[in-house]
């Protein structure tokens, strides 16, 4: 017999609702609804009818089909076009066909024009078999997410989702199939209909609901539908040929058809749909398809090999290099930024100005430029200062960052780019209204943006160390994890999310060489603990397909993003082609089970097990609290409390799924998996040097990283020539003149580059520093509103004479003095202009120091990431969230004694007086039964509980509420009406 993917439906309780069908799932069950489905506990439903309400809603359903896999979405489309309820059988053949090749009749059942293989683009057996052995996977995603619910004789879509995806002529199918004879015939004359059934040789009728039934029966019956194929002429067979696969719809004039088209209309092969559109009724598609909704099923995600070898230490080496390049750049741009920091735009953002001059200063191209600032945004290196001329600056935590070890940054730049919603590479866009994305916009959010990175990255660790895949075979398996929804792949937001961290995962040295670096593993943190496995068909396939069903056996797991898990690599988050090949290469790639299965482990030694009927903090059993909770739930006392019913079947009892992938760390965890990261980067990071060679030609090598002193004084002294391995400095009057006005004298630069090369300090050099210092300070600026000021007469009077001094409007007013219009830094810059090196003097005659000043804004935070939807709920949150649906269930539905009619109003609690209230709380108390009560709180929320009364004195009563789960005190004056629950007799 084929293993059972669910209970069925036969028996007399039957669930026939979803919320009764809720009702019969055990806790965890509902725990993985609402870990898959976090939507549904924003506010927590009060009862498992408010949980399945929510969970038909539009919004949640898109929301719930928008994160199925590939095969699970085609599973569901087909639900969408199969009858309602629908037997397993007819889905199994919906997704696999209902004929292979060899079948009685199967030659018969081809249409004139068609292979006699089998029908048209008929998949080869292999595929069917891996169809037949991953559907109960995906049939058991849908009954796990509510999609879909009901024994395996009458599954059904929840009436959402099949409004979400039946096909229909404004919003086709991806199945391709069109109406239903049914649908199609709706306002058809009866006379036309008799046309029709004499043509195909049907009994006349003049109902024309008998008369759809009638061409659906003979559309569905494979020897009556060859027969009538195999009179179709030719030109008919080619028409049917182009519709099979979809869209449905040709045009056709249906009042003067092309005689292949009028030989299909007459004999309903295709329907009228308006005056010039003739479709192709889904029952007739179906059996030109041979059974099967979709041309190419895809069962099994797509393989990922790797498409290079590289060795793991070259990997990274590469990536340590490029992540000490990224440490740099962003250094770079923050300390141009700390002097000079570009002004915001009035909508927000940076200029596009500004971005060309950013990426200019950098040396990089502007998306680069772009990817650099946002970057240092998400890390909250930089901000707005929030001045009047609001401009961009570094933030206090800068200066903090500055201060870390090497690893360290670059392990908080990486946590930040891993968990940032921000996307760089829309920056040059352009959004719905046509306006240009700037770099530090507010429209660069994209929710999606770190399940991307997140998930990127682990397919990447899923592979060998040093391997790198394809992009082409990446982008193919994200695709198949979670399918554009009716969109054009390759075009959807996910996969250019995912190309764009490709490229800034490299930059940043989060892979090497299109792998992924050993530090990047570790910052990933705990991996899934399996992988999907794509696995061929499962062991006893031919006896789960004997008899047509093709049911295999039960999935061992689901996640919510509905793939299937396998256990042969747990731990280590490898495929299995992965885990093979490392095998073989003698790597085994281990991972730390994290902090999380000590942490699950402790929870479960303080709370009982799922469906044991205990509760953390409950009353005993022995005392007054516990009778009274045992009486409610109709238990003898001192017996154990039995959870909800189950029902038999691998189907109904839902396993517990794993950490989804793309899943992003916790505080603790994500902290953990840094220092972890950083400590693996810190050996492969070069060390920092303490000297440069000094070259004859004016220039400085620096043959690696330099020490933060001496990089800061050689930014001053020189000029940056080019970078690379080694950078290269360029001394010039100006840079030297610069390092002057900093306050350094002659010999502290001498000094300083004796110390500092490993090379004699070349005589051009040295002759240059003495130059300039020879001439530094001689002119002397200051602000009377600007003078000149000058021991030397002749030095002035030279000034006055070069005509380049008429702009600064000079006069003399004394012998050694000179009076300007224009502003002291402006004559300090036209002097320079013209070849002085002149200093500024403060009031007192002193020189002044000019050095860059270095501009921070008040303490700011981090972005916060925008996130898409509501957060996955921990298992605390999840394990409260299933106790209070749980007892706000039995709240609801539990049964009451009657009262009279004038005092009750359906399914609330009756209208009580205070004096009947008191009256039934005290009886309640000493004879420790519990009660169902109407309360309005202090907001005026009114709401049903049933409570274990313990105690009534001073107004109010204490009792354990079976609702809440805990005991708690009430006041009686909100207490708006009481009744008894009945008894186990009553209630039966």
């Amino acid at each position: 017999m084929p293993a059972e993917t669910g209970s069925r439906d036969s028996g007399r309780g039957a669930p026939r609702t979803l919320a009764e069908e809720l009702r019969t799932r055990r806790d965890d069950a509902l725990a993985t609804l609402l870990r898959a489905r976090p939507d549904l506990l924003s506010p927590v439903p009060g009862d498992l009818t408010q949980l399945a309400t929510r969970a038909g809603t539009r919004a949640s359903v898109v929301r719930a089909v928008e994160r199925l896999d590939r095969f699970a979405l085609q599973t569901a489309e087909a639900l969408a076009v199969a009858p309602d309820p629908c037997p397993y059988e007819t889905l199994s053949a919906l997704m696999a066909g209902d004929s292979r090749p060899g079948d009685p009749g199967n030659d018969d059942a081809a249409p004139s024009g068609t292979t006699r293989e089998g029908a048209p683009d008929e998949p080869p057996a292999a595929t069917r078999e891996q169809i037949l052995a991953e559907l109960p996977r995906a049939v058991a995603t849908l009954r796990a997410q509510a999609l879909a619910w009901g024994g395996d004789d009458r599954l059904r879509l929840v009436r959402t989702a099949r409004e979400l995806l039946a096909p229909s002529p404004t919003t086709p199918s991806p199945t391709g199939l069109g109406p239903t004879v049914p649908e199609a015939t709706a306002g058809m004359s009866p006379g036309r209909l008799q046309e029709i059934l004499a043509a195909a040789g049907l009994p006349p009728t003049h109902d024309p609901v008998t008369a759809a039934a009638a061409l659906t029966s003979l559309f569905g019956d494979r020897p009556r539908m060859a027969a009538l194929l195999a009179g179709a002429p030719a030109a008919a067979t080619a028409v049917l040929t182009k519709l099979t696969w979809g869209p449905p719809y040709g045009e056709a004039s249906v009042a003067a058809p092309s005689p292949p088209v009028e030989w299909l209309l007459a004999r309903g092969l295709l329907l009228p749909s308006g005056s010039r559109n003739v479709v192709l009724p889904r029952e007739v598609a179906l059996h030109l398809r041979g059974g099967r909704a979709h041309r190419a099923p895809e069962p099994l995600p797509p393989p990922l090999p790797p498409a290079a070898r590289h060795d793991p230490q070259a990997v990274d080496a590469t990536a340590a290099g490029q992540a000490y390049t990224s440490l740099a750049t962003v250094e770079e741009l923050l300390g141009q930024w700390g002097a000079t920091g570009p002004a915001v735009l009035r909508a927000g953002g940076l200029s596009v100005r500004d971005l060309k001059r950013t990426a200019a200063a950098l040396d990089a191209t502007e998306p680069l430029a772009a990817f650099w600032i946002e970057l240092a945004y998400a890390a909250g290196l930089v901000a707005s200062d929030g001045e009047t001329d609001e401009r961009y600056v570094p933030t206090p935590a800068y200066d903090d960052w500055l201060g870390l070890p090497a690893e360290e940054r670059w392990a908080r730049l990486a946590s930040a780019w891993l968990t940032a919603t921000r996307a760089p590479g829309l920056v040059g866009g352009r959004d719905a209204k046509g306006r240009t994305l700037a770099a530090l916009g507010p429209e660069l959010d994209r929710s999606p943006a770190p399940e991307v990175r997140r998930r990127v990255l682990e397919l990447l660790a899923a592979l060998p160390p040093g391997a790198s895949p394809a992009a082409e075979s990446l982008l193919a398996r994200l695709r198949w994890e979670r399918p554009a929804h009716r969109g054009a792949p390759g075009e959807d937001l996910r996969s250019r999310l995912a190309q764009w961290t490709l490229t800034e995962a490299e930059l940043l040295g989060v892979t090497g060489r299109g792998a992924l670096s050993a530090h990047a593993r570790a910052l990933l943190g705990p991996l899934p603990p399996a992988v999907p496995a794509p696995a061929g068909p499962a062991a006893g396939g031919a006896e789960n397909r004997r008899g047509g069903g093709g049911r295999g056996t039960a999935p061992q797991a689901t996640e919510p993003g509905g793939r299937a898990w396998s256990r042969g690599t747990v731990g280590q988050g490898l495929a299995p082609q992965a885990a093979e090949a490392e095998a073989e290469a003698g790597e085994p790639g281990d991972r730390p089970a994290g902090p999380l299965a000590a942490e699950a482990e402790g929870r479960a030694a303080d709370r009982p097990a799922p469906g044991s009927g205990g509760r953390a903090g409950a009353p005993a059993a022995g005392g007054p609290e516990g009778r009274a909770a045992d009486r409610a739930t109709g238990t003898r006392p001192g017996a154990r409390r039995p959870g909800p019913a189950t029902p038999a079947g691998p189907g109904a009892a839902e396993p517990q799924a794993p950490p989804a992938p793309g899943r992003p760390l916790s505080g603790a965890e994500a902290a953990a998996a840094a220092a972890a990261a950083a400590r693996l980067l810190a050996p492969l990071l070069p060390q920092p040097l303490d000297h440069v060679l000094l070259q004859a030609d004016l220039t400085a090598v620096a043959p690696g990283p330099l020490e933060r002193p001496l990089a800061a004084m050689l930014g001053v002294l020189a000029d940056v020539e080019s970078k690379g391995g080694a950078t290269v400095y360029r001394f010039t009057p100006a840079s030297v003149r610069r390092a002057l006005d900093a306050g350094r004298a002659a010999s502290d630069l001498h000094a300083f580059l004796a110390q500092h090369s490993r090379t004699p300090v070349p005589q051009p050099l040295a002759y240059l520093i003495d130059d300039v210092a020879r001439k530094h300070g001689r002119l002397r600026v200051g602000a009377a509103s600007a003078y000149v000021r000058c021991d030397d007469d002749a030095l002035l009077a030279e000034i006055l004479a070069d005509r380049r001094s008429a702009g600064l409007r000079l006069r003399r007013l004394a012998p050694t003095v000179l009076a300007a219009q224009a502003a002291p830094d402006a004559l300090l810059e036209g002097l320079r202009a013209m070849g002085y090196a002149p200093a500024a003097e403060s009031a007192e005659g002193d020189v002044l120091i000019t050095r860059a000043e270095a501009h921070r804004t008040p303490p700011r935070s981090a972005p916060a990431p925008v996130p898409e939807g509501p957060p996955v709920p921990d298992e605390t949150l999840l394990g409260a969230a299933v106790r209070a649906i749980r007892a706000g269930d039995r709240a609801a539905t539990a049964p009451h004694k009657p009262v009279p009619a004038a005092a009750s109003s359906g399914s609330r609690p009756p209208r009580t007086t205070s004096a009947d209230t008191l009256a039934t709380m005290q009886a309640a108390a000493l004879t420790g039964s519990a009660v169902w009560i109407g309360y309005v709180n202090a907001d005026g929320a009114a709401s049903q509980r049933v409570i274990a009364p313990v105690r009534v004195e001073g107004g109010f009563v204490t009792a354990y509420d079976h609702t809440a789960d805990e005991v708690r005190t009430y006041p009686l004056h909100r207490i708006t009406g009481v009744a008894e629950l009945a008894d186990d007799s009553a209630g039966t």
